[in-house]
């Protein structure tokens, strides 16, 4: 391969990364899934109350994807926000590497 189809398959890639981030809120589930749902058939429901209610060791700088009092639109930068993060460090690492 080219160095320039190299870069086109590069920036299609964070194009559909940040398409992705954006429709994300719309596609996502409100359901518990994962972790949280594996928690629910294993941890008694009193005790996931009270982990639930407890303060984190180190808060979370966009906790639950979003950012407070925006709605939908905070989902979206949120998820965009940590898109780009991710993208920066990975392509900061490969470099490295």
């Amino acid at each position: 391969m080219s160095e320039k189809s190299n870069m086109k398959f590069f920036y299609a890639g964070i194009a559909i990364a940040l398409l992705l981030s954006v429709v994300a809120p719309f596609l996502a589930s409100s359901d518990p899934d994962g972790l949280e749902s594996a928690a629910g058939g294993v941890i008694e429901e009193s005790k996931l109350s009270e982990l639930e209610e407890m303060e984190p060791v180190v808060g979370s700088p966009l906790p639950d994807y979003a950012i407070e009092g925006m709605g939908k639109s905070g989902e979206i930068i949120a998820i965009v926000i940590g898109t780009i993060a991710v993208l920066v460090i990975s392509f900061v690492v490969g470099k490295v590497l």
